[in-house]
């Protein structure tokens, strides 16, 4: 078996039929099987992917750097290790897309801002890190707002990026060019961050599945700007998986968990949780406090909570408590430590991005002093206990993403009121922050005027992703949308 070259192979696949212009619209975790079993090469695999980044990506601008010939050199390695017969990791051979501000051992750790540019990384981040040992090939770099500080992804040094369901709207952001990629094609499986929703709003507005995972679940090591973070970052921020299925999720959570030493507070659990008795019950948000819910959006939450229900969930109306004021110690907690950061980070910003973060920095009162500051996380205590109790009888709580559709490209910055109106749409995304919870976003069907996707989330107890993801793919069986798509104008 050592003498099959990735030819022979590649002409294997296609004598069974495979094409390689269809390749892109399979998952990740059908991509793996196929290279391990030998019906199409990586090489295959990564030159239909880098041909549909060439055909889509002018559209939407969510491929900010194509690694090209690097991903041909690694998919043919991966083939001659197919035709060895050794041990392959789950994700053999399979293309994926990383945002720009995940290390990546020499490339730039851009940010977004045109003075990262050459921001050369010396090593991998340790998801980078679990990607690569999984066998996954890095095939491109996507967009992101400056500095990640914005849920619009339009940055000063790449430009905007389009929603491909419409191209008037918001990708969301911050990982809104990783959405957007996985939408159209340009990549399987992909990662992104999340502190106040970057992971699982990109994922509602471009009609993909994400998870945030819970605190300490996911590894999260960097160095450019800073390898130290601020303490906002240590209990808000997360590293997680995106992609087009759950089921790719769950793949994709499974490759990057666990503890590293570069992550003091990383830890080893056991994805799958204990069994619990009985059905799970749903608590469900159609229209969580804070703000009004656009009915086209309490639609969806509705028929997700149908799906649920017709699943086998014990689905009951409910709403975890102190809800609002969880979102406003998030905002509190996050721009109150910001505040020691904004006279560096500022200044590499470009104008719109500098300028959301300073009217979003307006909404929130100014803190007096470190006691102020103290006082918030006496606050977070109470509001996590209050929700651990009531999970305690709901495992799952289902709400919308976004409170309204996303947004029309540049509203978030388009005068007086609109950061503060764009912090109450994306109100129901920061609890999970706040409290460390896992909370999957799943599509849940389409706006029909619009064409957009509306995404829900499905949040659940600390370290149970197990059961956020049962949940989401639950929904995703009854109402997820047909991906990928060619762009829309």
């Amino acid at each position: 078996m050592a003498a099959i070259d990735a030819a022979v192979l590649g002409s294997q696949a296609n004598n069974k039929g495979v094409e390689m212009r269809e390749l892109w619209r399979r998952s990740a975790g059908e991509l793996a099987k196929a290279i391990a079993g030998r019906e199409v090469s990586s090489a295959e695999v990564v030159e239909a992917h880098l041909a549909r980044i060439e055909a889509v990506n002018g559209q939407v601008n969510a491929v900010v750097r194509v690694l090209a010939d690097t991903a041909r050199a690694q998919a043919a390695e991966a083939d001659r290790q197919v035709a060895a017969g050794g041990p392959l990791g789950v994700l053999h051979g399979v293309p994926w897309t990383i945002k720009e501000n995940i290390d990546m051992a020499g490339l730039p750790t851009t940010q977004g801002v045109i003075p990262l540019a050459e921001a050369i990384a010396q090593v991998d981040a340790p998801v980078v890190e679990r990607m690569r040992a999984a066998g996954a090939i890095p095939i491109g770099r996507t967009n992101l707002p400056d500095m990640a500080m914005r849920v619009h992804t339009d940055s000063s040094l790449h430009g905007l990026t389009r929603n491909p369901w419409n191209a008037g709207r918001t990708a969301g952001g911050s990982s809104g060019g990783e959405a957007a990629a996985l939408a159209t094609g340009m990549s399987p499986i992909g990662l992104g961050n999340d502190i106040g929703g970057s992971l699982r709003s990109p994922a509602a507005c471009c009609g993909i599945a994400s998870i945030r995972p819970s605190a300490g679940r996911v590894p999260d090591a960097g160095t450019i700007p800073n390898g130290d973070r601020l303490l906002a970052s240590q209990i808000l921020a997360v590293q997680g998986p995106m992609a087009r299925r759950v089921s790719d999720v769950r793949l994709g959570l499974q490759v990057l968990m666990g503890a590293h030493p570069r992550d003091p507070w990383a830890i080893d659990s056991p994805l799958a949780g204990r069994p619990l008795s009985g059905p799970i019950r749903v608590a469900v948000a159609a229209e969580p406090p804070g703000g009004q819910v656009d009915p086209a959006v309490s639609a969806a939450v509705r028929r997700a909570a149908d799906a649920l229900a017709d699943a086998g969930y014990d689905v009951v109306e409910g709403c975890p408590p102190r809800y609002e004021e969880a979102t406003d110690i998030w905002a509190q907690i996050l721009i109150g430590d910001l505040a020691v950061a904004l006279g560096q980070m500022s200044p590499l910003m470009g104008a719109d991005g500098r300028a959301f973060l300073d009217a979003f920095a307006q909404t929130v009162p100014p803190l007096s002093d470190t006691a102020a500051m103290s006082q918030l996380y006496v606050l977070r205590d109470g509001i996590a206990r209050a929700w651990s109790v009531f999970m305690a009888e709901h495992p799952i709580v289902l709400t919308p993403t976004w409170t309204q559709l996303p947004f029309e490209v540049g509203f978030d910055v388009a005068g007086p009121g609109a950061a503060a109106a764009t912090r109450v749409l994306m109100g129901p995304v920061t609890p999970a922050n706040l409290l460390g919870l896992p909370c999957a976003c799943v599509p849940a069907g389409q706006d029909a005027p619009t064409n957009l996707p509306v995404g829900v989330l499905l949040t659940g107890q600390r370290f149970r992703e197990d059961l956020c993801l049962d949940a989401a793919e639950a929904v995703e069986a009854r109402l997820g949308l047909k991906t990928p798509i060619d762009p829309r104008a």
